[in-house]
């Protein structure tokens, strides 16, 4: 079997990828976007029909009176719910869709939000189990995924780089998270000075076994998508673990990779594990975040490229929106 064959007996693989087209090809049980990904996707002229339907929609549902500004801000809204019912025709599983970045920071905004997504998804006929709602890990995130959680609202927390957050994430019966492993290597290789890892000990492959093997030792229903891969040592060296959310081009890579693939993360291991277990409250989480530079960076780092993604895409919606309607 080629490595993504067996990959799959182990870990549940899943697409990273706005573009339909590449989730057709790979056939994964689940996908997952970002804000980045769906601006990229609606800039590609084959889902220029999704945008256009969006805008005409926000149109209709506002009437001619409404400003451009206005439309603009409810196609917005719908962009990714949009993208995401086209994923969740093509994937058996479920789909990841994000809240604004720009309210990471925000509890009350970020539970507002997260409903909002989900009252779009039922309103079109699909049940809240195929949806995850994905928030960045910052103390305010998790708080109002936690809420969201309660509701029966599931949650993808995403953004993450550090034990502190994962550990909050498994005490607030968080569905899932998404480790970024890719980021973590890219700021040890700049803060290091170093051009590469062995895939050992590669710091961000060290990082998510470190969170799986934490969440196993202690019984945590949350489930670990490691994410953010930059080659394909990274995903063999986590075979094993909950989920991957791999780029359509790296899940092209392994299938296309004959040998043999060995589980590296195995729950049964991690039992047995020396760990420590920590009590993280907001005075800890705080506390060893602000100690890790490299999760510190990385999360305000996160947060801004995907706050830039969404000013791109609503200055792409407002052109598209005055092309329409000139």
């Amino acid at each position: 079997m080629n490595l993504l064959e067996q990959l799959r007996e182990m870990t549940v693989v899943v697409a990273d990828t706005g573009d339909l087209k590449a989730i057709e090809d790979c056939k994964p049980q689940d996908a997952t976007t970002n804000p980045s990904l769906i601006t990229a996707a609606a800039q590609m002229p084959e889902y220029q029909g999704i945008v256009d339907e969006t805008l005409t929609g926000a149109r209709e549902t506002l009437g001619a009176k409404a400003s451009a500004a206005e439309v603009v801000t409810l196609a917005f809204d719908r962009l990714a719910v949009a993208f995401g019912l086209k994923i969740l025709d093509l994937v058996p599983g479920r789909v990841s869709t994000e809240v604004d970045a720009r309210l990471s920071y925000d509890t009350e905004s970020t539970i507002a939000k997260g409903r909002e997504i989900i009252a779009q998804y039922e309103a079109a006929g699909i049940s809240r189990d195929r949806i995850l709602i994905k928030i960045a890990s910052t103390w305010e995130g998790i708080q109002a995924a936690a809420v969201l959680e309660a509701e029966g609202i599931s949650c993808n927390l995403t953004l993450l780089f550090g034990l502190h957050q994962a550990i909050a994430c498994g005490d607030n019966n968080i569905t899932l998270i998404s480790p970024f492993v890719g980021r973590i290597l890219d700021w040890y290789k700049k803060d290091t000075g170093r051009d590469s890892y062995p895939v050992a000990e590669d710091p961000g492959v060290l990082s998510v076994t470190d969170v799986y093997n934490y969440y196993k030792r202690y019984g945590y229903k949350t489930e670990v998508m490691g994410a953010s891969f930059r080659n394909l040592g990274e995903i063999t060296e986590l075979a094993g673990v909950d989920l991957l959310t791999i780029s359509p081009g790296l899940i092209n890579e392994l299938a296309a990779t004959e040998g043999e693939l060995p589980q590296k993360l195995n729950a049964a291991d991690a039992l047995n594990a020396d760990i420590e277990r920590i009590s993280v409250d907001k005075e800890v989480f705080d506390a060893m975040h602000a100690e890790n530079r490299m999760a510190s960076d990385k999360l305000s780092e996160g947060i801004a490229g995907f706050t830039a993604a969404l000013e791109t895409l609503e200055t792409l919606l407002a052109d598209r929106l005055s092309s329409l309607e000139s």
